[in-house]
């Protein structure tokens, strides 16, 4: 049943490493908009809590419990997300894409909203 949706992804990225802008080391001409990420788990509130970290930073360095992300068309979105959750997995729309002069990536959150 994967293989059915595999060429309606059209991109993945591990948030790991550079946590939710990671992305903008491959996109051009994008705005990444995360406007409905998973709730932050408390682990990521204790470290921020206990270094006084910002909450912008705590996006830009942590993937704040949300780990990897498959861009598709809307269309597609639903039978992945099924399909996924048939494996166990938890998962959900997390945003959209828009065309942009450049690469950005908005995050909004109960923090705040976040540009990078």
């Amino acid at each position: 049943i994967l293989s059915k949706y595999r060429k309606h992804i059209h991109s993945m990225i591990h948030c790991s490493g550079g946590g939710q802008t990671k992305v903008l080391k491959f996109i051009d001409g994008l705005h990444i908009i995360k406007d409905n990420l998973f709730e932050v788990p408390p682990l990521f509130r204790m470290i921020q809590e206990s270094a006084n970290t910002d909450w912008d930073e705590m996006y830009e360095v942590f993937n704040m419990g949300h780990r990897f992300e498959i861009y598709t068309k809307p269309e597609f979105a639903g039978d992945m997300i099924a399909i996924a959750n048939e494996m166990g997995v938890e998962a959900k729309v997390v945003g959209h894409v828009e065309s942009y002069s450049g690469h950005k990536v908005t995050i909004e959150s109960p923090f705040g909203t976040f540009n990078y």
